[in-house]
């Protein structure tokens, strides 16, 4: 456990930065999941927003991004 203040206030921030990195993560995840079932443009542009927004933010990096992007777009113009 942390003993200096300085450390339990570090503690506080990596919990609280996991909690809102996990929220986004999970917010991807489901938006890909929606946008590969349904394949209309709608959830596929709603994945990029969430995509980007995770990027922008550093909880994903730009170029897994752009990856995730690549791939929903291949998968809309296939149909």
């Amino acid at each position: 456990m942390a003993i200096t203040t300085s450390a339990k206030k570090a503690l506080r921030q990596s919990l609280s930065r996991r909690d809102k990195n996990r929220e986004w993560k999970d917010k991807l995840k489901e938006a890909i999941k929606k946008a590969e079932a349904e394949k209309t443009a709608a959830a596929v542009s709603f994945a990029y927003k969430i995509a980007d927004k995770s990027a922008k933010k550093g909880i994903i990096k730009a170029n897994k991004a752009a990856r995730i992007k690549s791939r929903l777009a291949k998968l809309v113009n296939k149909k």
